[in-house]
């Protein structure tokens, strides 16, 4: 057995079950593993990017990491992006990166890299292995650094000689990390603030965004009057008829002010307080009131749906939740294919139990007006603002849930960074319906423009946010990478080919042309 068969092993015996990779020469021996050890999935990915995303994504529903196989530090950095959205969203994921061997890296071949270095800012682990003999043993480690709540990025660097060389046996498993249980101070902190009668913000995160956080946090609403709201970009979060329904914050600086006008109190259930996405000349980075008290129940660390849970009892939260929709689905619109129209057809036709990769940006949001009504799903948002995620994690989900229909909706800008996924959904056969919404533009940027106060933008400054001349062909580019592809140009068309999509198995692609 070598360096790398006790890894994979390890890996396996620790409940790493997929590895979704882009490996390289000093990764060979891993790869010829998988071979010899049963209960690894290898899932290719065409660009590192890509591979990240699908880890991601998959991580975000099976709420345990994937490997992933990176070459080197080209390689790591190559998926760095979509790590960094990984990070934001507390993924757990065990990222292995193959080294030059340890005798030749004092020649400085020409794919040397200072791995630590690319790894560090989206780890929240890292090590080199030095040993065939201790390569087990980091892999463990490696899993169990990736399950500390709410979760992390660990990477593990493995050079080459240490995947090639003898090694002793796998490392056993190590005990997997619990959330902690919140302090009775904090939740008497809470329970007096809310029985004070003030206006109150719940503001949740991570896993109270199911429904057993959901649920207790509509019987406080019910017995409180309190708010409940997340975060604009929230990592997951179940949504549509019979759970309780959670206000979003907007995205723009004014409009979270406004959205937080005359919240006296704002109790935090492991998220932080809400802030410019980005700063601008005149306008705040901070959007809570300044009087506003701030109170955090639970850290992200900590077990937020138990001390939802406890908090409710502590007010006696009503057996009625609060904000608790029935089923309504919209009708199919009639007039122009639009992103309002558009997001009505999606909310009319979801199945139950979807999941929807949303980097729909500017087009996107139709159908969250929908969202608490229509059937039952789960949400996945843009976590780190990094685009080309949207493709990625859909296809990670689809790995992780192979029962249940992935909806990813994406803007034609952003799908562009990592349109490779879509190869990957036909090679594996996933059942994703991916919907560009082709407005031909970084639309979002061409309103970042006036916004941000940089003068008087000319024929230079617009071409750069432009995708026409030439027009990206989507039915091509997807077809191209075996997708089934299809054009509306109207709302008739995309509802029957979205309907067509919901009803049938497989990759599908619609692009949606505004």
């Amino acid at each position: 057995m070598n360096g790398a068969e006790s890894l994979l092993r390890t890996l396996v015996g620790s409940g790493v079950e997929v590895c979704f990779g882009n490996p390289g020469t000093s990764e060979m021996h891993f790869v010829a593993a998988l071979d010899r050890v049963e209960g690894m999935r290898a899932v290719l990915g065409l660009f590192e990017g890509a591979v990240t995303g699908m880890a991601d994504g998959y991580g975000r529903m099976a709420e345990k990491p994937a490997a992933t196989l990176l070459h080197l530090g080209p390689g790591l950095a190559n998926g760095l992006a979509n790590l960094h959205n990984a990070r934001r969203a507390a993924t757990p994921i065990v990222n292995v990166v193959g080294d030059h061997a340890t005798y030749h890296a004092q020649y400085d071949a020409p794919l040397a890299s200072d791995v630590h270095g690319f790894a560090r800012p989206v780890s929240g682990w890292v090590h080199s292995s030095a040993s065939a003999r201790t390569v087990a043993a980091d892999g463990a480690r490696a899993v169990q650094a990736a399950l500390q709540c709410p979760g992390q990025i660990a990477t593990l660097i493995l050079p080459a000689d240490t995947a090639w060389m003898e090694a002793d046996r796998p490392a056993p498993a190590l005990p997997r990390p619990v959330p902690t249980v919140v302090s009775t101070e904090a939740v008497d902190q809470a329970a007096a603030a809310l029985k004070s009668g003030r206006k109150t913000m719940l503001l949740i995160r991570g896993a109270a965004l199911r429904e057993r956080g959901l649920s207790a946090a509509g019987g406080i609403a019910a017995a409180t009057g309190a708010r409940i709201a997340c975060d604009t970009f929230a990592p997951r979060c179940q949504r549509g008829a019979g759970r309780v329904a959670v206000e979003r914050i907007p995205y723009f600086a004014e409009q979270i002010v406004e959205f937080m006008k005359g919240t006296e109190q704002l109790i935090l259930v492991g998220a932080s307080p809400p802030v410019s996405f980005f700063a601008y000349p005149n306008k705040p980075s901070w959007c809570t009131p300044d009087d506003c008290k701030i109170i955090y129940l639970a850290h992200a660390h900590e077990d937020g749906p138990a001390a939802l849970e406890a908090l409710a009892e502590s007010v006696k939260a009503a057996r009625q939740a609060l904000h608790v929709g029935p089923l309504s689905r919209p009708d199919i619109p009639s007039g122009p294919l639009n992103p309002q129209t558009a997001g009505q057809v999606i909310a009319h036709f979801l199945p139950e139990g979807a999941i929807i990769s949303d980097e729909g940006a500017t087009a996107g949001g139709g159908m969250h007006r929908f969202a608490a009504t229509i059937a039952p799903h789960d949400h996945l948002a843009l976590t780190g603002g990094a685009i080309g995620q949207g493709i990625p994690v859909a296809t990670g989900a689809a790995v992780a849930c192979p029962d249940r229909k992935i909806v990813c909706l994406h803007g034609d800008g952003g799908a562009m960074y990592t349109l490779q996924a879509l190869w990957t959904q036909a090679r594996e056969s996933l059942d994703v319906a991916t919907v560009i919404f082709a407005n031909r533009s970084y639309a979002i940027l061409n309103i970042e423009l006036a916004r941000v106060g940089a003068g008087d933008p000319g024929p230079k400054a617009f071409s750069m946010l432009d995708l026409h001349n030439p027009e990206l062909d989507w039915v091509k580019l997807a077809s191209g990478m075996g997708v089934d592809a299809s054009r509306a140009t109207s709302v008739g068309e995309f509802a029957s080919q979205f309907g067509s999509a919901m009803q049938n198995r497989g990759p599908r692609l619609i692009e949606v042309v505004l």
